[in-house]
């Protein structure tokens, strides 16, 4: 008679039994698997050098870069300076070229909005 407590009676250890039995007949034999273990690392092994390289080169790219790009930052910050600089008059440079009074005039951006009068 069988122990009920014994744990080889459950479903789930059976059913483990059953899927060693299947892993052990589908291991493929000796030698072969050797060779391809040992190619299976080489490739993996040029991939992780090749990866590295191409990494450290967009680095050294992107680090090449940074002198343009904070050079094209400066010109930006300067043309908006001189935008929104002061002429003589008190005008700004943008409102002196265009010829405008000094009115209440408001550039609308995006996400602003413009508070209006109940009255009108």
């Amino acid at each position: 008679m069988t122990d009920p407590n014994d744990p080889r009676n459950n479903a789930a250890w059976r059913a483990a039994q059953q899927w060693q039995q299947r892993a052990r007949q589908a291991k493929p034999g000796g030698q072969v698997s050797g060779i391809k273990l040992l190619f299976t690392w080489l490739l993996f092994g040029v991939m992780m050098i090749v990866g590295t390289i191409l990494g450290l080169f967009f680095l050294l790219i992107g680090w090449a870069m940074l002198p343009f790009l904070r050079r094209r930052m400066k010109k930006r910050m300067e043309q908006m300076r001189a935008d929104q600089a002061q002429d003589v008059g008190g005008a700004t440079y943008h409102e002196a070229r265009s010829g405008q009074e000094r009115t209440q005039q408001h550039q609308v951006l995006e996400g602003d909005y413009e508070a209006r009068d109940e009255r009108s």
